[in-house]
């Protein structure tokens, strides 16, 4: 019975767990709930690791609880395929951000930020061998998380 407590808890944490497309809004929202940003450049239908970052580690259950208590997500997404387009509005919300935090264009990459927006770390890539607790423990030494 407490396996299956605990497996409906991990679930809902990862199903809780919503990654926002409006910088400024999270923005906000970071300021309010004195948490940092984590940002992550993607191709969503093309980037293989962008695929496999997603999956072993946004997607954990642990990765999602930590988030829950720590951070502001936010996905800028660039898909090729036709069928996930997104909208004009968020493909140029999205370029504007890879401007000014993507300027080579890496996919994926992932950046964790202050509520104002300053640069604390950045993950280039897929970081070799990382699994949930170890890109937890390398945003947990970064200066703005406590």
């Amino acid at each position: 019975m407490k396996i299956v407590l605990l497996s409906l808890i991990s679930l809902l944490a990862v199903s809780t767990q919503s990654w926002q497309l409006n910088f400024e809004q999270a923005k906000t929202e970071a300021a309010q709930s004195h948490k940092s940003i984590l940002l992550n450049f993607s191709g969503s239908d093309w980037c293989g690791p962008c695929i496999k970052l997603k999956k072993d580690i946004f997607e954990s259950s642990e990765f999602a609880q930590f988030a829950a208590d720590h951070l502001v997500l936010v996905r800028a997404d660039f898909p090729r395929f036709s069928k996930n387009r997104l909208s004009r509005e968020q493909e140029a919300h999205n370029e504007a951000l890879a401007e000014k935090y993507n300027k080579l264009g890496k996919f994926p990459f992932t950046v964790l930020l202050d509520a104002s927006g300053r640069v604390i770390h950045e993950w280039d890539g897929y970081p070799q061998g990382a699994t949930p607790a170890s890109f937890i423990a390398t945003i947990q030494s970064a200066p703005a998380i406590k």
